[in-house]
Order: structure tokens, then C-alpha cells, then sequence
């Protein structure tokens, strides 16, 4: 594990060559997160922008307990949490009873390319994407996702259900294409 604290003491002091470092060391992984809960490249690159931002404002509170990418990684997804609830209402669901006992399949999913499957994330309504990434990629639980959008739980678990919904029905859809191209280039 690398030691981040004679960089993190420069970037504090305002070092402007210690503060392009950490943000080349983390960036590229950053703009993973941030490309998970935007609508397309520039959204993600605005909030790695604003994250990295609150990441130098903020280095003086980290108390190295944990680990920094973590601590950065955690910055990036509030930043994208916050601009979330400033573009978009949530919407609660009366009824979700309906969507505990459904069960879905992942296997399709597993069928199609990492790529890909981002894109259709991000072709899913706000507040689907957002629980989806949550739950799936941060491994939140519906209680936490539900205190973070200040939403219910039920809500939540609904959120979930209609994006795996969605997005199984999508990947099925491009299967079926791939498939209907290969047949006719066969």
C-alpha cells in the first residue's frame, strides 16, 4: 500500500505539481465512477471536475483510516449524488410489495461486452441508474440507498427491480440483433 501522506502534506500546502500528481494517480479510476452515474462523457468529466475540486478543498480532513482512494472514490459518488438531486425529483412508489418476491436473472447480462453494458446504464431513467449503480457497483443496501436519495426502502427496491427489468429487456434486444446480423452474414 503506498504511502500518500508527503503528497497529501504538499496538495494541503497548495502545491500545484503535488496536486496534478494525485490527481493523475486517481483520475483515470474517477472518471470510471463518475461515467457510471452521468448521462454521457461530459457529465462525468464535469463531475470528476467538481469532485476533485471538493478532493483538494477537503484534504485536510482526511484522517488516514482508511484507505484515500476509498475516502476519493466516496467524494466522487456525493458529487454525482448532488447533482442528481438538483436535476431530478424522485418520485415515490406506492405499492412495491409486488417487486419483492420478483426474481431476475443475470446471465444475459453476463452475455454482453463491460462497454456496452455501461451504455445501457446510462440509458436508464435518472433514478433507476442512480439506485442500480448504488446497489449493483457501490454494494450498498436499500437502507443506506434510501437515506442517501431521501427516499424508502421500498422505493428503492422498486428502483432496483424496474432497472434489472429495463436493462435485461435491453440486453435481449441487442442479443437478438447481434444475432439477426450474424445470420444474415452467414
Amino acid at each position: 500500500m503506498e504511502d500518500f501522506k508527503p503528497i497529501l502534506s504538499d496538495c494541503i500546502a497548495g502545491n500545484q505539481k503535488a496536486q496534478a500528481k494525485l490527481y493523475q494517480l486517481f483520475a483515470p479510476k474517477m472518471f470510471g465512477v463518475c461515467l457510471r452515474y452521468a448521462r454521457d462523457r461530459m457529465e462525468a468529466e464535469d463531475n470528476l471536475q467538481e469532485g476533485f475540486i471538493k478532493v483538494f478543498n477537503n484534504l485536510k480532513t482526511f484522517r488516514h483510516d482508511g484507505s484515500l482512494e476509498g475516502w476519493i472514490r466516496r467524494i466522487m459518488i456525493n458529487v454525482s449524488l448532488e447533482k442528481f438531486r438538483k436535476q431530478h425529483l424522485l418520485y415515490p412508489v406506492e405499492d412495491v410489495s409486488v417487486y419483492d418476491s420478483v426474481n431476475y436473472s443475470d446471465d444475459v447480462i453476463a452475455k454482453i461486452a463491460a462497454d456496452d453494458l455501461l451504455k445501457l446504464i446510462q440509458e436508464l431513467p435518472p433514478r433507476y441508474q442512480l439506485v442500480f449503480n448504488l446497489y449493483v457497483i457501490e454494494g450498498l443496501s436499500h437502507q443506506e440507498i434510501a437515506s442517501e436519495m431521501s427516499i424508502t426502502q421500498g422505493t428503492s427496491k422498486s428502483n432496483l427491480s424496474r432497472a434489472r427489468e429495463i436493462l435485461k429487456k435491453k440486453v435481449q434486444e441487442n442479443l437478438s440483433e447481434l444475432d439477426a446480423k450474424n445470420n444474415c452474414t452467414a
